[in-house]
């Protein structure tokens, strides 16, 4: 027979997984615990802990135990779009387009030491992009009007990247890109819906299709509590 803490504990596991205590929800206290399971303290404490160390929910001080928000994972080494991405971990995508134009100046980036350099006329697309109806990434491209001429004139809250194979016949052979991690500022939280101090993660980037076809540079802000990147090397 289980350990009365781990049945406890699995059977909170068992009513987050179904959905019936959903992301951000609060989950029986200790005392609800001990008046419901008829346990001790010790038996409700050991049972909580159980369910946050096994990355189902999070404590926080003074308010009580929430069930935790599942992470997207992308990985850093693969060219994925968001929708693919969020639809491979369990999330729902939406965008909404807050803007697209047309500049007459070149794009610059510098990632690992080489300088890359977007000529004009050259397209803005800026999108906030959804998982579940909650806003995670705040994405600005800029994209070659030579090689995606008359871009604003398509579904923009869709895939990009399937824009560019199907209606332009491109198709994605490399990535480079730089990740680090910021604090949100106000501007950015506001998009989000966030007051607290939040961490975020900066990707730049370039994309090609072709040989040295420079297709778009990136600037995009990834929420930190939603998003993880992992890794692969040989």
């Amino acid at each position: 027979m289980l350990p009365k803490y781990l049945a406890i504990s699995n059977r909170l596991i068992d009513r987050i997984q179904s959905g019936e205590l959903a992301r951000g929800m609060k989950i029986p206290s200790e005392n609800e615990i001990i008046r419901e399971d008829k346990v001790s303290n010790t038996t409700a404490r050991k049972a909580l802990a159980n369910v946050e160390q096994l990355g189902y929910a999070t404590r926080i001080k003074g308010r009580g135990t929430f069930v935790r928000q599942r992470d997207v994972v992308r990985s850093a080494t693969k060219i994925l779009s968001f929708s693919q991405n969020m639809r491979q971990s369990g999330w729902v995508p939406s965008t909404k387009l807050l803007g697209a134009s047309k500049l007459n100046y070149a794009r610059e980036i510098v990632i690992d030491g080489r300088r890359y350099t977007m000529q004009p006329p050259v397209y803005r697309i800026r999108r906030l992009r959804f998982g579940d109806d909650e806003p995670i990434l705040l994405e600005e491209r800029f994209i070659s009007s030579v090689l995606c001429p008359g871009l604003p004139n398509h579904d923009l809250t869709g895939s990009l990247y399937g824009i560019y194979e199907t209606v332009y016949g491109l198709h994605l052979t490399d990535i480079k890109q730089r990740i680090r991690s910021i604090l949100l500022d106000q501007t950015t939280k506001s998009y989000f819906g966030l007051t607290a101090e939040t961490p975020g993660l900066l990707i730049e980037g370039v994309t090609f299709s072709g040989k040295e076809m420079l297709l778009e540079v990136e600037q995009s802000i990834y929420r930190g509590d939603t998003y993880q990147f992992t890794v692969s090397a040989t």
